[in-house]
């Protein structure tokens, strides 16, 4: 079945178990692109760095997710150079939205399902890329993760749902 019943656990800054989660999914999202940078345009076609704030936002709510969204672009463009410090405010903008759109959604909804991470993916890419094309004034370049990262999109999706379905019934 491709819905599970979800609860999801709004950490507090103030809780240490939050820094030790915030440290998991920057970290995961510090490998999972060196991965696919192995291969060529791997960071466009598979969208790694944004993977665990997925899982983290929709899992730990808004306050972990938020701060891997920044913390996971920011940190593997001054180690690694990728993303290149242009795409920086595109990638932290889509990054936050990503957290913002998955945290509320598993409050609200209280259950993870492919159709509702399809429609968080489908949520932050279009509203990101709309800001993307008014800032840059390309379509082309605003349009790039909704045409040569649908894979990435998928993995989202459907790698999302599974790791999130295996931390349904985690608590603290």
């Amino acid at each position: 079945m491709l819905t599970t019943t979800f609860n999801s656990l709004n950490l507090k800054l103030s809780d240490k178990k939050t820094y030790l989660f915030i440290f998991l999914f920057v970290g995961g999202n510090l490998i999972l692109p060196q991965l696919c940078h192995l291969i060529p345009s791997g960071g466009l076609i598979f969208l790694p760095v944004y993977f665990f704030t997925l899982v983290a936002s929709y899992k730990f709510g808004f306050k972990v997710g938020l701060l891997t969204a920044v913390f996971s672009p920011l940190l593997n463009s001054v180690l690694t150079g990728m993303p290149p410090m242009v795409a920086l405010p595109v990638i932290l903008l889509k990054s936050s939205l990503l957290a913002s759109v998955a945290a509320y959604t598993a409050g609200r909804f209280r259950k993870v399902s492919v159709i509702l991470l399809l429609l968080i993916v489908l949520c932050y890419q279009i509203a990101g890329s709309l800001v993307e094309w008014s800032v840059t004034q390309s379509f082309a370049k605003a349009i790039q993760d909704l045409t040569i990262g649908i894979p990435g999109m998928l993995i989202q999706i459907f790698g999302g749902w599974f790791m999130l379905k295996k931390l349904a019934d985690y608590e603290l």
